[in-house]
């Protein structure tokens, strides 16, 4: 594969969830605790939802659908500097994925009810993948930048940053 060959995704369902705009919505699914939303997945990719149940937590790919464009240098929500956008999880990215881990509450045929929702409600959903805590939380971690900061991240909210023109 060439460095500039397209890659094409299609989505496999929409995210439904209380936040209309992404200014004010949370920025981590730790900020958004109790919050609950809709995962409803296309018709045609219900039966891949077999045996899902029986996980307490799922990661939701996502594309940024309302993210402004792409850059290279951003200011993140919790930091007042410019840092490079792959040293955070700004959504204005060359290709604007998402990822969030939430809680899984209940299937109902093709709709996902979850907890912990930190997503923009018509949000195209890329994928889904069950949360294993040893496959997905190492156990010995750094935190970068961050470090000093994590503490704000209870009340961080989309203050609207990422969403027009630089």
């Amino acid at each position: 594969m060439s460095k500039r060959e397209k890659i094409v995704y299609e989505p496999i369902g929409v995210i439904h969830t209380p936040f209309r705009e992404p200014k004010g919505t949370p920025i981590q699914p730790p900020a958004a605790r109790g919050i609950q939303g809709r995962v409803e997945v296309f018709p045609e990719y219900a039966e891949g939802l077999s045996d899902l149940e029986g996980f307490s937590h799922v990661i939701l790919l996502y594309h940024f659908h309302r993210a402004g464009p792409m850059r290279l240098m951003v200011r993140p929500f919790m930091d007042t500097r410019e840092r490079g956008v792959f040293a955070t999880r700004a959504p204005a990215r060359p290709n604007p994925i998402g990822i969030s881990v939430v809680r899984l509450l209940r299937i109902e045929s093709n709709i996902l009810q979850v907890s912990d929702v930190d997503i923009v409600d018509g949000t195209p959903l890329l994928d889904i993948k069950p949360y294993v805590p040893e496959f997905d939380a190492p156990s010995e971690v750094r935190l970068g930048w961050l470090e000093a900061r994590i503490g704000r991240l209870p009340e961080a909210r989309d203050d609207g940053r990422f969403s027009g023109a630089p």
